[in-house]
């Protein structure tokens, strides 16, 4: 895979959640490709580091190596959200599409409302990071969106923006994930190496299809019942259009 000669020193897809959801108060929510150990702070982030970060990787991928340190202060939370993802034969599997893949990730579920319990409580800023920061982590801040009230278009805005990100990402992934070299990427669709609005749609349309809505569907897998209110005075408290 041919990508783009980028600096690997500066975490990729890195944003403000606000950036695409104009309803949600800035500086409360980030999201982010996995940080390597390294890394400079980046740029126009001046509320930098995170007080709280939301790291979605398996166990796998974790290993015994320590999360790399952000800033003093910064508390790690691990949610092994798929224990399979990540994993480059996963990635090659092309009996799947990537709308599957990410319906595969709402059940149990459990692990999808713990991520955003924490996006609700803990100490903010928040960062949520997976490995590219576009799949697992996708999946949980469109949640904690949808559950604080913010509109579908805006959620599916944010998702896409991790597209431009992905070359950034895919080469910062080669470099800290050897594997992945091995694998031949011409045989994998190329919506896996995108933010494709579909997949992700494919999600909302079965959150929305739930008893209660997003909120009965949270609540149906762990949930606490006021989890959609305090997700909306953190994120969204001037209200969602």
């Amino acid at each position: 895979m041919s990508v783009p000669d980028e600096p690997l020193d500066r975490l990729a897809n890195l944003r403000d959640v606000s950036d695409a959801a104009p309803q949600v108060v800035p500086g409360v929510l980030w999201r982010s490709s996995q940080p390597l150990a390294g890394d400079g702070p980046p740029e126009n982030f001046p509320a930098w580091p995170p007080r709280t970060v939301v790291d979605l990787r398996s166990a796998a991928e974790v290993g015994d190596t320590p999360h790399p340190l952000l800033g003093e202060g910064t508390t790690v939370q691990q949610v092994h959200l798929l224990d399979a993802a990540g994993d480059p034969e996963a990635l090659a599997d092309r009996r799947r599409s990537l709308a599957e893949v990410y319906l595969s990730m709402l059940e149990p579920g459990t692990g999808l409302v713990r991520a955003v319990e924490l996006v609700a409580d803990a100490p903010g800023p928040v960062l949520v990071h997976c490995a590219a920061g576009k799949d697992r982590t996708g999946i949980v801040v469109a949640l904690a969106l949808r559950l604080a009230g913010v509109a579908p278009a805006s959620v599916l805005a944010d998702f896409a923006l991790t597209t431009q990100a992905m070359p950034a990402v895919m080469r910062r992934l080669l470099a800290s994930m050897p594997g992945l070299a091995d694998v031949d990427v011409s045989t994998v669709p190329a919506e896996f190496f995108t933010a494709p609005a579909e997949a992700l749609q494919a999600v909302l349309d079965v959150w929305d299809a739930a008893p209660g809505g997003v909120e009965g569907w949270a609540r149906a897998h762990g949930g606490s019942p006021d989890l959609a209110g305090r997700l909306t005075r953190r994120l969204a408290p001037e209200g969602a259009a």
